[in-house]
């Protein structure tokens, strides 16, 4: 069975009306990125970043999977598909997809403070005083700015081995994520799928470009894949 591999990015999940950190102005709701995306940040203003967090928690669970998540899953039917995605939601998983790789971390999860191992199941609020089992504080379980991506290397070497690539909905501006392309096979298929596409057909070989929202996009790489 042929291997696919899917790098997701928050266009994906903001045609299912998850805000993103990237707007045009580089603000999420009034505040810097870094402000609430990194561990300056979080030693900083606990409180803000925490709120920060059960906000965008509580959106999460406003929402649903679109077009574009519910096409991948077809895949599985005729492919091994792995899902990696820079998304910190759980869309992929809710609809239905079997193998996923989140190289930001998760917003439904919370971690310790001091052991990223000692990770929690989080659908609620954390709250200031909240503990982990070593007795320290519960922080997000999300990769932030400045930070080592614990996933990365599981998902290079997956794109290494992936018969097609499959790229959506990302600026390809964050790094390292925007480097796997790089690991792809060079003779295999590539596929960027983004309304607005921060590269060209002829940057990478085999690259076909849909400039396509992924609720469209998706579907009709799809289809012509499983034919």
């Amino acid at each position: 069975m042929k291997k696919i591999a899917v790098l997701t990015g928050a266009g994906i999940s903001a045609e299912s009306g998850l805000k993103t950190f990237r707007d045009t102005d580089g603000l999420w709701e009034g505040h810097n990125v870094y402000e609430v995306a990194s561990p300056e940040g979080w030693y900083k203003n606990k409180t803000l970043v925490l709120d920060f967090y059960n906000q965008r928690r509580k959106q999460l669970l406003d929402v649903h999977p679109n077009e574009a998540h519910l096409a991948l899953v077809l895949l599985e039917q005729q492919f091994e598909v792995t899902i990696i995605t820079q998304n910190v939601d759980d869309l992929h998983e809710r609809a239905g997809s079997s193998h996923i790789i989140h190289l930001h971390g998760e917003l439904l999860k919370s971690r310790s403070s001091i052991d990223e191992n000692l990770v929690y199941e989080c659908k609620t609020d954390i709250n200031l005083g909240d503990l982990c089992d070593k007795k320290t504080q519960l922080r997000p379980h999300i990769v932030w700015f400045g930070e080592m991506v614990p996933m990365l290397e599981k998902a290079i070497h997956i794109t290494s081995q992936a018969d097609i690539l499959i790229i959506v909905g990302t600026s390809m501006q964050v790094y390292p994520a925007a480097n796997i392309i790089m690991y792809a096979g060079s003779n295999i298929p590539k596929y960027f799928i983004d309304p607005k596409p921060a590269i060209q057909e002829n940057n990478f070989r085999n690259l076909t470009i849909l400039a396509e929202k992924a609720s469209v996009g998706v579907p009709q790489i799809v289809k012509q894949l499983i034919g």
